[in-house]
């Protein structure tokens, strides 16, 4: 991509959130999913995998998303609306929850339902924990998402908390991963949410999303 498309697309990207995005609804069952038509971009990942803080880190909105210490806080599909542009979608963290079986079987089945049967859903952005890497339940969503045609791009986050090698070997790793994955968004971002790092080029996807680029 030309720098300058790219610098266009950071400064649209910041422009989208300049107001704060707003709640729309939690939703715990598919018949209360918002009905407006408006496109959806999802944030995914494993249970304290940083996403309520890339969210608020994205949208530059403190506190929009949740963010606790205890993994499996968030219990519903929760939508925000951007601009009159788009839904984001922030999923329940899979792999783990402070809950009973029962629940937590209910918001896996919640989730797989969403995935993949809504057609306003354009993308989702599946984070990695960048000390971690792609573990077997991460593969198991993936799997999953290019069975339902679903285009997800990974991020992987918390990269302050390792080396700039360390970082370098996960992308690599991470890349040779997703290559075999129909559906995954060929580019990956290492990003920290706590530094800012590369939180601009999240922005910049949403613009591309909305345009269709």
């Amino acid at each position: 991509m030309e720098p300058q498309e790219l610098e266009r697309l950071k400064k649209d990207g910041l422009a989208l959130f300049k107001d704060k995005p707003e709640f729309v609804r939690g939703v715990t069952t598919i018949d209360q999913l918002p009905t407006d038509g408006l496109m959806e971009i999802a944030f995914a990942g494993r249970s304290n995998v940083g996403k309520s803080s890339l969210i608020n880190a994205v949208t530059g909105a403190r506190g929009l998303a949740r963010a606790s210490n205890t993994p499996g806080r968030t219990q519903q599909l929760n939508f925000f609306k951007v601009a009159d542009k788009c839904h984001i979608v922030d999923l329940p963290g899979y792999g783990y929850a402070a809950a009973p079986e029962k629940m937590v079987q209910a918001w896996t089945r919640l989730i797989h339902d969403y995935l993949r049967g809504r057609v306003q859903l354009r993308r989702v952005f599946l984070l990695i924990d960048a000390r971690h890497g792609i573990k077997p339940v991460d593969e198991k969503i993936m799997k999953m998402l290019d069975g339902a045609a679903v285009t997800y791009q990974i991020i992987l986050t918390k990269a302050d908390k390792i080396s700039k090698v360390a970082g370098e070997a996960v992308l690599k790793q991470t890349m040779e991963i997703g290559q075999k994955h129909v559906a995954c968004y060929p580019e990956i971002l290492l990003t920290s949410s706590e530094k800012n790092w590369n939180i601009d080029l999240v922005r910049a996807e949403f613009i591309k999303v909305i345009e269709g680029i």
